[in-house]
């Protein structure tokens, strides 16, 4: 992208308008839900991140320069992802090819080529825009959870010194924890995350230690009633098996709801999928007409929604917290003078 085509996008992003009910939101009333568009937006060199094809396609040939795979295997899977249109059945079939006869899944080769395909991922950062985006509002409360199976978010926050924890649902503790917000730098991975493939899950089966806890899913459902959820690059996360498990099946009245999902405007279909996400208690927000606009979309919805300071908040807490971002830790004192004027002592 050139500087000129940069700068017409910036300004364009400068003139939008936002949602008023969406800017106005305490950081901590919102819960970020992050999709595969984020990880393609932060490091599109690695094809893998784009789509559950493109990772299951990636597997595949990590398999075969790996030779862990039988050829006739091999040309059957590739195949098998074209045609088939439910993936997670692909995915599974996959993962037991190449694991013990047994039945279990571990040890496999699986981990293996999982492990090739997302070798040294903090190298292939190049747009951390949305990142630091998402953990500002982390640093204010917002809680976050994905569907992604890489840690790009952890990665990045550790190199900017934040105490990043990932987290999946088989660890109740950590995640009753985590849902009562008392893991500020948590990330929920609700599939499981590459590093750990065991823990990986497929299909709502395999949580159904989790899905079977009243206690935890109490506490799970609990937040899509009382949080805003806002989708940052997520495309089939409704359709997506485990997500509806975990909040939508049980879930009473979601058009009573308000949450949000950041959309490519593609045509004026968009206008229907409002109209229709609506009764989810969703509304559908359009970033842009080209996914180039996405970085800079989320960038400036977040400086929108930190900006607005947050209840009962006195102008004196307010300079104190904007000294702490400024990394400034001495013991100043403000003063308001008689005229209304607060200075620093």
């Amino acid at each position: 992208m050139d500087s000129l085509e940069r700068s017409t996008i910036r300004s364009e992003q400068k003139s939008r308008k936002f949602l008023k009910s969406l800017i106005t939101k305490q950081p901590r009333d919102l819960l970020l839900v992050i999709g595969t568009g984020v990880s393609v937006a932060v490091a599109p060199g690695i094809p893998a991140l784009c789509s559950w094809r493109s990772c299951i396609e990636a597997v595949i040939e990590a398999a075969e320069q790996l030779e862990v795979l039988h050829p006739g295997d091999l040309a059957e899977f590739r195949k098998k992802v074209i045609k088939d249109k439910d993936l997670l059945v692909v995915a599974h079939d996959l993962i037991r090819k190449m694991s013990p006869r047994t039945g279990d899944t571990n040890p496999n080769f699986f981990q293996d080529c999982l492990m090739e395909v997302f070798d040294n991922l903090e190298r292939h950062i190049q747009n951390p825009v949305v990142l630091q985006s998402i953990l500002r509002l982390m640093e204010r409360d917002t809680m976050v959870l994905t569907t992604n199976y890489d840690n790009l978010l952890e990665i990045f926050g550790h190199q900017q010194g934040k105490p990043m924890e990932s987290l999946d649902l088989k660890d109740k503790d950590k995640v009753l924890q985590w849902a009562r917000g008392h893991i500020k730098y948590g990330v929920l991975h609700i599939h499981g995350l590459y590093t750990d493939p065991c823990g990986m899950v497929l299909d709502p089966l395999g949580y159904k230690d989790v899905t079977q806890d009243p206690e935890v899913m109490e506490v799970i459902q609990n937040l899509y009633q009382t949080k805003s959820f806002l989708f940052l690059g997520c495309g089939e996360t409704l359709r997506d098996q485990i997500f509806q498990a975990l909040f939508l099946y049980t879930v009473k009245n979601k058009v009573d709801l308000e949450h949000y999902m950041l959309v490519l405007k593609e045509n004026e279909a968009i206008f229907k999928l409002q109209a229709d996400m609506l009764l989810h208690g969703i509304k559908v927000v359009p970033y842009g007409d080209c996914f180039k606009q996405f970085r800079e979309y989320v960038q400036d919805l977040t400086t929108q929604i930190c900006k607005h300071r947050s209840p009962g908040t006195s102008c004196m807490d307010s300079a104190k917290s904007k000294l702490r971002e400024n990394g400034t830790d001495s013991p100043k004192r403000i003063k308001q003078s008689d005229n209304g004027i607060s200075t620093i002592e």
